[in-house]
This record gives C-alpha cells, structure tokens and sequence, in this order.
C-alpha cells in the first residue's frame, strides 16, 4: 500500500509539473491607430477552442451588442469566466485614446490555447475592434497583427450623439474628443446587414450645427486598420529553432 500511494504521487506530480510546463506567460500591447477615434475599455482573454466573443456572418450575442452599442464588457466578461477564459478587463483603466497604448499581461494553458479581444470604436453606432480566437503562438517571440473595425449588425449607423448606447436605444454615446457636431438628421436606415460585418466606416459631414451626421467626415473617419496588436510570448514558450 505504501508503494502504490508514493507511486500515485509521482504520477500526480508530474501531471502538475506538465501543465506548469505548458502554461505560456504572454505580454499583449493594443495601440489605437486612428486619428479621433476612441476605445471603450477593452476586454481580453485566452480560451479554449470552442469560445468566440464575436464571429463574422453571425448575429451578435445580447454581450457583443452591449458592448458594441455602449461599450460594457461585462457581459462579455461574464461569459468568458463561465467556460474558464482567462480574461483581463479594461487595463487601461478607461478610454484608449488616438495614438496611445496598453499591455495586458495574460497566462495561456493546455485549455486556453486562444487570444480575443473587443472594444467599442466611440464616436460610431455599433462599431468595435476586434480579434477573434487566434490560436496562440507557442514559440517565445514577438508576433504583431493588425485589427480592422467591425460593425456589431445591431443598430443604424445614423451617426447622431444623443447619448445613447443602450442596447435598442439609438444613437452614439458621445464624442469624447469633442469633434463631434449637433443637430443632425441622421445618416441612414436601417443595415442590409444585421450580421456582424466589416465596418464601412464613418460617412460625416462638415457640418458642426445641422447636415446629416454629428460626425465631422475629416475627423472621424478611417479606411485602414484601426489597431496594432504586439503578442510577445515569455516563459513557457518553446524555445525557437537555433536554424
């Protein structure tokens, strides 16, 4: 009996030893590229392979749209705790400004093997960036993607701040950098695609007091990327090929 208890102890001490081995310390900088744009407090996580914040071509979760309307992660963040995600909500402790960065530092394992990430883009309607279950390099380096905008599918993009961002409610929150404009009549109708989609962008005018949008159209708007992610990947990566 003895025997068999000490030979039980070694199997369950390698086991622990394994899955230490296998857990992947990682270092994540989100950069926001845009020139007025800003982003609602960012949520993060590695998980496993069957977990999606968002996917494109579906409708989005009452959590996505929340976020994307408003910019509340909890939901989200609620959602990702449930199946065992690691997560890491709002490391820069509120808004991420144009031309400014955050690390997040996240812990990847034999279960969460995957990297998402998803903020509101403020001033929009339903626009956020977004990095969708990217497996999870296991080489120690640096890796670098970059991240368009994406259109939640939820609400009009009528482009008016009225200070909603309530699901079902709408309009815009706010424009936190002040460029935003009053009084006007609303962009457009209802999306053709309710579908979460790639973002078309912000069609603004230059009208401060009236037009159609409370977006200026030199300000706001952006037709490339609207981030740039860092992934750097430290202890218990493997180690990378001496060729």
């Amino acid at each position: 009996m003895k025997k068999l208890m000490i030979g039980l102890l070694a199997v369950g001490s390698m086991g622990a030893m394994s899955a230490m081995a296998s857990n992947r310390q990682m270092s994540i900088e989100i950069t926001n590229l845009t020139n007025a744009i800003y982003f609602t407090p960012l949520l993060v996580s590695s998980h496993n392979a069957d977990t999606h914040i968002f996917q494109v071509g579906t409708s989005a979760s009452a959590s996505l749209q929340a976020m994307a309307e408003g910019g509340d992660i909890s939901g989200l963040d609620t959602d990702l705790m449930a199946v065992g995600a690691n997560n890491v909500a709002n490391p820069a402790g509120g808004l991420l400004a144009p031309g400014t960065s955050v690390t997040a530092a996240l812990v990847a394992g034999e279960q969460n093997k995957f990297l998402s990430l998803a903020a509101m883009l403020l001033p929009t309607n339903d626009g956020f960036v977004g990095l969708d279950a990217i497996e999870i390099p296991r080489k120690k380096g640096t890796y670098t993607y970059y991240l368009i905008g994406y259109d939640a599918g939820t609400e009009a993009n009528d482009e008016i701040i009225n200070g909603g961002g309530t699901p079902g409610t709408p309009g815009i929150p706010a424009d936190p950098g002040g460029n935003g404009g009053i009084n006007g009549s609303g962009v457009t109708g209802a999306d053709y695609n309710t579908t979460v989609h790639v973002h078309r962008g912000i069609i603004g005018d230059a009208n401060a007091t009236g037009g159609v949008s409370d977006l200026n159209s030199v300000v706001h708007q952006w037709n490339s990327p609207v981030a740039k992610v860092v992934v750097t990947i430290g202890d218990g990566g493997e180690e990378e090929d001496d060729d």
